[in-house]
């Protein structure tokens, strides 16, 4: 088996293997979730049969809440499943090289090194321009990933002011944060026309066990690429469960209970920030979406999640993203952070 093929199991935040937390910061699911109209739908799901293995109708509700062709929508088990999907379709067309965020989420290079890209990693002010993690050589890719908000700082991702379609073949926008963004960047950008779209409204339904997910092609995109990459897809991508969740999610009453979560969810995350800077926390300034990152004053933060993971208090260590020292916070409800800053201080007690 190739080396590429022996690279360790990505990491995620959710439940491990004590399962869930009480308090659970480490996902960037919306804590207001989750939307009772979808999860009723989910639950009423008829799982005894088959959806339409062409999920036509479906696939017409998702285009026409975006205004587009019913054509340009790709269906997918995840977000994680379309991003292997997609490297695989690059790959098999001849692309070598694959340029990351600043940080960003795991299974883009774990995707990419799967398949023997050389793996770019663009500084955090370079717009188009990235660096080879071994030579720092400015270099353009094959394939692009961009992401706004960005995960983990929920930060602007410059790439999205200087794209243009000479960059790179393959370019994909992850909107996975996009409908949980709390505050518009300084400069509003649209997402630029010759991106792929990718979707996963799970997270900001508060359903993401619901496992989900479509892509929108640009709208010059040739038809053999969609065509291709709906090929490279098994059976049934999306079970009845998800079915519900993403024709529910194009309704407008859902939308309506959105828009209503993302106020309050403002004001948690006020209060959630001021309280790390209480207990003494680097507070990652920036971040448009329902999360942020912070710095505990400790030396070792993996020997900090430890206890506080014993209290019942989950933090996402962001030393895979890069960010050694860092945690990363899902904004919770109010008596959520009163756990945190009790966990915290018995945590610090018995340092």
């Amino acid at each position: 088996m190739p080396a590429s093929f022996l690279a360790e199991p990505s990491l995620h935040g959710g439940p491990d293997a004590h399962g869930p937390a009480r308090w659970d910061f480490s996902t960037n699911s919306n804590a207001c979730g989750p939307c009772p109209e979808v999860l009723a739908a989910v639950q009423q799901a008829d799982a005894s049969r088959y959806p339409d293995p062409s999920y036509a109708t479906l696939r017409t509700a998702l285009a026409e809440f975006h205004g587009v062709e019913p054509q340009r929508i790709v269906l997918a088990a995840s977000a994680s499943e379309f991003i292997w999907r997609i490297t695989t379709l690059a790959a098999r067309c001849g692309a070598q090289t694959v340029s990351l965020p600043p940080h960003s989420y795991g299974d883009y290079a774990q995707a990419a090194r799967v398949w023997g890209f050389a793996i770019h990693r663009r500084p955090a002010d370079d717009g188009p321009l990235c660096h080879d993690i071994q030579t720092d050589t400015p270099a353009l890719a094959d394939l692009h990933w961009a992401c706004e908000p960005s995960s983990p700082q929920g930060l602007p991702d410059l790439a999205l002011s200087t794209a243009s379609p000479e960059m790179a073949r393959w370019q994909v926008l992850d909107c996975a944060y996009r409908p949980l963004q709390l505050h518009q960047p300084a400069h509003h950008r649209a997402i630029p026309a010759h991106f792929w779209q990718l979707w996963t409204p799970n997270k900001a339904l508060g359903l993401t066990g619901v496992r989900a997910a479509y892509a929108i092609a640009p709208a010059h995109s040739a038809q053999e690429d969609v065509a291709a990459l709906i090929a490279l897809a098994p059976s049934w991508p999306v079970g009845a469960h998800g079915v519900a969740l993403l024709h529910s999610w194009a309704q407008p009453s859902t939308q309506s209970w959105l828009t209503q979560s993302l106020h309050t969810l403002r004001h948690w995350k006020a209060a959630q920030q001021a309280l790390c800077v209480q207990m003494g926390w680097q507070v990652q300034q920036g971040s448009m979406a329902n999360y942020f990152t912070a710095r505990p004053p400790v030396a070792d933060v993996a020997a900090l999640l430890a206890p506080l993971r014993e209290q019942g208090v989950q933090l996402r260590d962001c030393t895979s993203f890069g960010l050694p020292g860092w945690v990363r916070l899902g904004v919770l409800a109010p008596d959520a952070q009163q756990a945190l800053q009790a966990a915290w201080v018995m945590a610090i007690r018995y340092d």
